[in-house]
């Protein structure tokens, strides 16, 4: 079976994440894959998991996620959408004298495009949502959105029930957890050394809405206290600015050099010996056994890919949601749910698991066992695959021919 791929992003982050570990259980399934993305740093990744990539400047999307939806002079940001659509066009067009049996499209931003792409390619079509949305018939574009994904989307897919909770009801929405994969036993996470400060990570890429300033202005806090903890923060920087576009872009409120508004924070306030700046790192297997406990603050109320990734390693998360559902954080049980990305509450949780080392090595354990009761790669992937027959149905083995 040939699928093609639609990817929003060029930048590795925990969307590009989840899709070669789906992919890598899809391929030794008897899946070959083709992804179109736009160029950046995801590009290598998807190549060396064994899909043919397509690239181009850019894919035109349409946001209409509970956070990122146009509202006031968000509406400016449709223009660079228009400006990317010949190139996504063309992108698409070039595709056209390839055969695929299947479009997946991972992520619900891209699905105007998508719709193009079903209708040149001819073939059925997955949507992956993996954000928030509106809730359903909030307004116009939102009831045109699922009226699409009624008409012409032939499976939908959400991430986990918090993302499933937010589409229309009346969708078939299946539920398929991002997942992990890995090689080998994984040893259950020691305890430290005396002496030395327990560490705190977050992973993903640097932007505003991750909560990455919060956490390192609850770090000052914990500073003042007197906790010893340590900060490591691994993960591209979603755009590097300067001069007078970077001035423009930040009036607006459009985009923020992150990682150098992050140093500039920790020189401020002398956090170098409690703040590291990793930058990306490529295989996050290597990051996890460092780390005692994972924080993910984001603003868009959910638990983000690290949360279940950290879990596998016996690491409890702080997570910023109001309401956790039970695959997304369990409160108290596999970590600490806060209502929001304030420092104050982060530091208070991120204090009180540094402090209460049987508590933090409780729920660690814990962690572990939801995750590999959720996340595992290989049934996740094996749910795709059934979805995908279900609409590009394959034999097993040929026919046998009767007539011999």
């Amino acid at each position: 079976m040939k699928v093609l791929f639609l990817h929003p992003a060029g930048a590795f982050g925990g969307a590009s994440k989840s899709l070669i570990e789906l992919f890598t259980c899809l391929r030794s399934m008897g899946v070959q894959g083709t992804v179109l993305t736009p160029r950046g740093s995801a590009v290598p990744a998807f190549s060396k998991a064994g899909m043919a990539v397509r690239t181009v400047k850019g894919l035109s999307q349409f946001d209409n996620t509970r956070y990122g939806h146009y509202r006031r002079l968000r509406w400016i940001i449709l223009l660079r959408e228009l400006l990317l659509l010949p190139f996504s066009l063309a992108a698409i067009w070039r595709l056209r004298r390839e055969r695929f049996d299947l479009l997946h499209v991972n992520e619900i931003t891209l699905l105007p495009l998508a719709l193009l792409a079903k209708r040149l390619l001819r073939v059925p079509m997955v949507v992956h949502v993996r954000s928030l949305q509106r809730a359903p018939g909030s307004d116009l574009r939102t009831r045109v959105i699922n009226g699409w994904l009624h008409r012409f989307a032939d499976a939908v897919v959400a991430i986990d029930h918090t993302v499933a909770a937010t589409l229309d009801p009346r969708l078939p929405v299946t539920v398929v957890h991002n997942g992990l994969g890995i090689d080998g036993p994984v040893a259950g996470h020691v305890a430290r050394a005396a002496g030395q400060p327990v560490s705190v990570g977050f992973l993903g890429v640097l932007i505003a809405l991750k909560g990455v300033y919060e956490l390192v202005e609850a770090m000052r806090i914990l500073k003042q206290r007197g906790v010893r903890l340590q900060c490591l923060i691994a993960g591209e920087n979603a755009r590097e600015l300067s001069g007078l576009k970077a001035w423009m872009l930040a009036r607006l409120g459009f985009a923020r050099d992150v990682r150098a508004d992050l140093e500039r924070l920790v020189d401020q306030h002398g956090l170098h010996e409690h703040v590291r700046l990793l930058g990306f790192v490529g295989d996050v297997r290597t990051l996890y056994p460092q780390l005692d406990i994972l924080c993910f603050p984001s603003h868009l109320d959910a638990a983000g890919r690290p949360v279940f990734e950290a879990a596998f390693y016996s690491i409890p998360s702080v997570v910023a949601v109001a309401n956790p559902v039970a695959d997304a954080i369990i409160h108290e049980v596999t970590g600490l749910a806060i209502a929001r990305p304030d420092p104050e509450l982060l530091a208070d949780a991120l204090q009180r698991l540094a402090e209460d080392e049987a508590l933090r090595l409780t729920l660690g354990r814990q962690a572990r066992e939801w995750a590999q009761d959720n996340f595992a790669i290989l049934p996740n992937a094996e749910r795709v695959r059934q979805l995908y027959l279900q609409l590009v149905p394959y034999p097993s083995s040929p026919e046998p021919d009767k007539s011999k």
